[in-house]
């Protein structure tokens, strides 16, 4: 991975193109574009909890709505109050 990572550098290769990790674009207090996501483990109007590879996303507000989802893509709107992550523990 190491080399790949060098090579990744080289070309200008995003990091989360190449791996799993997640890239958060947060527009205003209005909408948060979430890339390279697992999974939708919690979701209500005021709260949703979005899986990644490397933790969940905990998104706090008022009248939240999931749009332009896809396999791997997922945009939360509404009137965002707090963000909060969760890191994955590691079993190592």
């Amino acid at each position: 991975m190491r080399d790949y990572s060098r090579v990744s550098k080289f070309l200008e290769i995003p990091r989360e193109v190449i791996s799993n990790v997640p890239k958060i674009t947060i527009t205003g207090f209005d909408e948060i574009f979430i890339e390279n996501f697992k999974g939708i483990l919690e979701y209500e109007d005021f709260f949703a909890r979005i899986s990644t590879e490397i933790g969940n996303i905990n998104i706090n507000g008022f009248n939240l709505k999931l749009n332009q989802m896809t396999d791997n893509d997922i945009l939360v709107s509404g009137k965002i109050e707090n963000i909060d992550f969760e890191k994955k523990v590691s079993k190592e």
